[in-house]
C-alpha cells in the first residue's frame, strides 16, 4: 500500500469499521451499551466507528477489552490509532465539517470515482465563481471568512484530476440537465462554469455526460447524488457517498455497492454520450452569454 494513500481518512475508516465488526459480531453489543458501559457519549462511539474523527490508543485497548478481543487484534488495532491523526492537506483550513472530512480524504485515496449529480455541479469541478456562490447561497449563513476557505479547499480538490501520483483517478460524472439549466451566480459565472466542465471533459480520464429533460422519469429521478468511490488494491471496500444538509452517509456493504453500482449504470443507459454532452453544455454557455 503506498504510503501517499494513508491520509487520516483511510485508517480511520479501518478502525472504524473493525471496532464496529467487533462489537457486532464478538460482543454482540449495541452501540449505546458499549458507550454507556464506558461511559461515553454514544455519539462518541458512533462518531469513532464511522471514520469520523482521530481515535486514542488507550480507547482502541479499552474497547478491545470490553468486546473480548485477543491479544493479537487488539494489538493491530491499537497500533492503527496513532495513524488516524495524521493530517492530511485540508487540516490546514478551518471550519470543515468532519463528515467532509473524511470525505475528501477518501476522494484523494479513490481510483475510480463515479458521481451522479442532480443540483449542482461537482465540487471537483466547480470554478471559484461558482464555488463562491454557492456557498454564499447557503442555509448555515456562512461568513465570508469560512466561504473563502471553503472555496478554497474545492478548488484544491481540483488537483486530482490531473494528478498522477500515486495514480491518475478516473472520474465518470453524471449530471441532470437540471445542473446547467439552474443558474448558479450570473450568466457569466454559469457560462465560464459549463466551459470549465467542456474543457474538463477534454481529459483523458474524466467523462461528463448529461441526462437531458427529453428522457423523461428515469431510474434517477427520486434519488440523491451519490458518489460511488473505488479504491487501489483494495485498500478499502468500495463506498458510497450520499451527502445531506447537516452530514453524510456513508455505505460500505457489498449490497449497497452494488444497488448504487446497477443505479449509474441505469443513469448512464439514459445519459447523453460524451460528444453530445459536451454539445450541449457548449450550446447552454453560449446562451448565458447572450
Amino acid at each position: 500500500m503506498a504510503a501517499t494513500l494513508l491520509n487520516s481518512s483511510v485508517p480511520r475508516r479501518q478502525l472504524g469499521r473493525e471496532l464496529r465488526r467487533l462489537r457486532e459480531e464478538r460482543a454482540r453489543m449495541a452501540q449505546i451499551e458499549a458507550a454507556r458501559v464506558l461511559t461515553w457519549s454514544n455519539s462518541k462511539l458512533w462518531r469513532m466507528e464511522q471514520g469520523e474523527v482521530p481515535v486514542r490508543t488507550e480507547d482502541v485497548v479499552l474497547l478491545c477489552e470490553l468486546y473480548g478481543a485477543d491479544l493479537k487484534m487488539t494489538e493491530a488495532l491499537a497500533a492503527l490509532a496513532p495513524k488516524t491523526r495524521e493530517k492530511g492537506w485540508w487540516h490546514d483550513y478551518a471550519s470543515i465539517p468532519s463528515w467532509f472530512e473524511l470525505f475528501i480524504g477518501l476522494e484523494e485515496a479513490a481510483s475510480h470515482l463515479r458521481e451522479y449529480h442532480t443540483n449542482l455541479v461537482s465540487g471537483v469541478l466547480q470554478t471559484r465563481e461558482y464555488a463562491t456562490a454557492v456557498f454564499t447561497a447557503s442555509p448555515l449563513n456562512l461568513s465570508p471568512e469560512t466561504i473563502e476557505r471553503r472555496v478554497a479547499v474545492r478548488l484544491q480538490r481540483a488537483q486530482l484530476l490531473t494528478r498522477i501520483e500515486p495514480h491518475l483517478p478516473q472520474f465518470d460524472i453524471v449530471l441532470d440537465e437540471a445542473v446547467i439549466r439552474r443558474p448558479v451566480g450570473s450568466g457569466t459565472v454559469m457560462s465560464a462554469q459549463l466551459r470549465r466542465l467542456v474543457e474538463a471533459g477534454e481529459l483523458p480520464n474524466v467523462s461528463i455526460r448529461v441526462i437531458p429533460f427529453a428522457a423523461g422519469v428515469h431510474g434517477g429521478t427520486l434519488a440523491k447524488d451519490f458518489t460511488i468511490m473505488a479504491f487501489p488494491g483494495e485498500v478499502e471496500p468500495t463506498t458510497i457517498y450520499v451527502e445531506g444538509l447537516t452530514g453524510a452517509l456513508y455505505l460500505d456493504r457489498p449490497d449497497e455497492a452494488e444497488r448504487y453500482t446497477i443505479a449509474f449504470d441505469g443513469l448512464s443507459t439514459v445519459a447523453l454520450d460524451q460528444a453530445a454532452s459536451r454539445d450541449l453544455l457548449i450550446r447552454t454557455a453560449k446562451e448565458y452569454e447572450s
